[in-house]
């Protein structure tokens, strides 16, 4: 079944570069996906490397706005955080005072422990002994505790100047113009140099490798189509000629609507359509709202 939609479709197609008169079974205008790239930061604009016709790849960096402000309020966020630790105590030395004086008395507890063998030392001397190991450990534990109550606080109280930088971040990285995708540029709204505030349009892309010819039909032809379906799609040449493309049919409506007045001629004008969109590559022909016309594949 493939094999012969390919056949009618190259007869079609063969047909139609030989001038065929035959009338289209629908009609349209090209379109394509439009992109409007606008600010996400407000200040003057730095740099601003875009022109109205020029490709523009995916995820370049094409302009920038003034974020000297951002900038150093990041710096400042950085100095508060800092003041804020520099609070902190030291932990290591007050800790170590209290493990040198353990380890003294762990010591004098092994010699008392000997002498005590030798009959030269008594059970309350190692009791006493024991009982100031205890008391320091229990001063080590709570010392640390302490310690790392207040650290701990410390660095909670720097949390909410750490989520400002982050969000300061960001705002630096909108401040950067990043190209969402690879297209050429339509509409340029904006010059270098200019101030532009939040959501401000910058400029129109769109990716003219792939055009849509967006036609309509009539009911009756509603069975005839169906979306992944190949069709030709056609275009005015001089000398009435027609050149043609294969096309591929990637979206049909699924409400009528009245025939859209840019092509309704006297006895359409109360005639309900169905919109449908064709797939064409472009090979540079195309243009957008250039005038086309689709040929079904007659099974």
């Amino acid at each position: 079944m493939k094999t012969t939609v390919t056949i009618i479709l190259s007869a079609i197609l063969f047909a139609a570069c030989n001038g065929g008169d035959a009338a289209a079974d629908a009609y349209g205008n090209f379109e394509s996906t439009e992109i409007i790239v606008s600010a996400e930061a407000t200040g003057r604009l730095l740099r601003f490397d875009v022109e109205e016709g020029t490709i523009l790849p995916a995820r370049t960096v094409v302009g920038a706005i003034d974020s000297t402000q951002l900038s150093l309020k990041k710096a400042q966020l950085g100095a508060n955080i800092e003041a804020v630790l520099s609070k902190r105590p030291d932990v290591s030395p007050q800790l170590g005072v209290i493990r040198q004086q353990i380890a003294t008395w762990q010591r004098e507890k092994q010699r008392v422990e000997n002498l005590l063998k030798a009959n030269a030392a008594t059970t309350k001397q190692l009791d006493d002994v024991n009982a100031r190991i205890a008391e320091l450990e229990k001063q080590y534990a709570s010392t640390a505790s302490s310690l790392q109550t207040q650290v701990s606080g410390l660095t909670s109280e720097t949390q909410p100047l750490r989520y400002q930088v982050e969000q300061v971040e960001e705002q630096l990285a909108q401040s950067r113009i990043i190209n969402p995708v690879e297209g050429t540029v339509l509409v340029k709204y904006v010059e270098n140099g200019e101030v532009v505030s939040f959501g401000k349009p910058l400029y129109k892309i769109a990716d003219l490798r792939t055009m849509y010819l967006r036609a309509y039909i009539s009911g009756d032809q509603l069975g005839q189509v169906k979306t992944g379906q190949e069709v030709i799609v056609q275009t005015d040449l001089p000398g009435g000629e027609m050149k043609s493309w294969k096309g591929t049919i990637s979206w049909i409506s699924a409400e009528a609507e009245f025939t859209p007045k840019t092509i309704q001629t006297k006895e359409e004008r109360v005639q309900l359509v169905y919109a449908l969109k064709v797939k064409v590559e472009n090979d540079g022909g195309l243009k957008i709202g250039m005038p086309g016309e689709i040929r079904l594949s007659k099974n």
